[in-house]
């Protein structure tokens, strides 16, 4: 079983919003689409999943092209979804009618993912005799991170195997967002495909193997996230001593990009410049509190990319 997207393209007019996107999962894990607001990543995850068009390019899944009706999907929206008017149980229970789940089996999984997510209350609100439920159950009279949960569940209820969030943590205070990590965990531990959009670069490091990143339609970078940042090389160089050390980072050349009540963020241009540099301070009995050199954050490599060339 696999995911290949092959060649991408959509327009609309003379504007070319994604310009032959092209990657593949060969086994479960989750891949990042990113890019700034407008570069392409939400139009191609609704072309992957059928809901637009494509003007060139294929989609396939398991060899064959992919058919958004009878394949086993899960879309988490970035712009959420549900009917606002309507009893969350009875769209819950549609939703899972349209993924061919029976109502026995869609009333379980309900029940299940309502108690994994805490909004039993509001789904299966109590009843008391001869008075209205005093619980809200409809979408409209749920705070936002509530009805984020009850779009995660309708995600989840056909148990998909393959699983699209875009931005699947935005506006989420810690707790939930905790929660909806440990929920994305257990998917991948049972060995789904997932593909995941997000701004949250932390995120991405954490979760995601490979990457694309868009600009203005294009992939700009693509590849396994270690891989790409091994390509940088260990470059960041944090350090924190007891003491000025202006005068040690003039000598050696060292790049200052930050200067922090934490400490120096420098540049090195390799690591036996900084073995060079940590070795002086220590000759010259500089207490030295705390020295790191690292690769570059996602986040760093991301803004090096599509750093003042996005469109809002």
């Amino acid at each position: 079983m696999s995911l290949t997207v092959d060649g991408l393209v959509k327009k609309y007019g003379e504007k070319v919003v994604v310009d032959h996107l092209s990657f593949a999962m060969k086994e479960p894990g989750v891949y990042a689409l990113l890019g700034t607001n407008g570069a392409g990543k939400t139009t191609s995850i609704r072309i992957i999943l059928g809901m637009l068009a494509c003007d060139e390019g294929t989609v396939t899944w398991k060899g064959g092209r992919l058919d958004p009706i009878s394949a086993n999907i899960g879309y988490l929206a970035e712009e959420r979804g549900l009917y606002p008017k309507y009893s969350l149980l009875d769209q819950l229970l549609y939703f899972a009618k349209l993924k061919k789940v029976d109502k026995k089996e869609a009333l379980k999984r309900i029940h299940y993912w309502a108690e994994r997510l805490e909004v039993e209350e509001y789904i299966f609100p109590p009843t008391t005799k001869g008075r209205k439920n005093s619980k809200a159950n409809r979408a409209d009279q749920l705070s936002k991170g509530n009805q984020q949960k009850v779009q995660l569940m309708a995600a989840l209820l056909s148990d998909p195997q393959l699983l699209v969030l875009d931005e699947p943590l935005s506006g989420l205070d810690p707790v939930n967002t905790d929660l909806f990590k440990s929920i994305i965990r257990e998917e991948i531990g049972k060995k789904k495909y997932l593909i995941m959009s997000s701004h949250q670069m932390p995120v991405i490091e954490e979760f995601c193997s490979d990457i694309t990143i868009m600009n203005r339609g294009k992939a700009v970078l693509s590849g396994n996230l270690n891989h790409i940042k091994k390509s940088y090389g260990r470059v960041n160089l944090f350090v924190k001593c007891e003491g000025e050390i202006e005068r040690y980072i003039d000598q050696f050349g060292l790049n200052l990009v930050n200067r922090t009540p934490d400490g120096y963020h420098l540049k090195v241009h390799d690591d036996s410049q900084a073995i060079a540099f940590l070795a002086r301070l220590a000759q010259d009995n500089i207490m030295v509190v705390h020295f790191e050199l690292r690769e570059p954050s996602l986040h760093e490599i991301f803004v090096e990319k599509v750093g003042g060339t996005h469109e809002e």
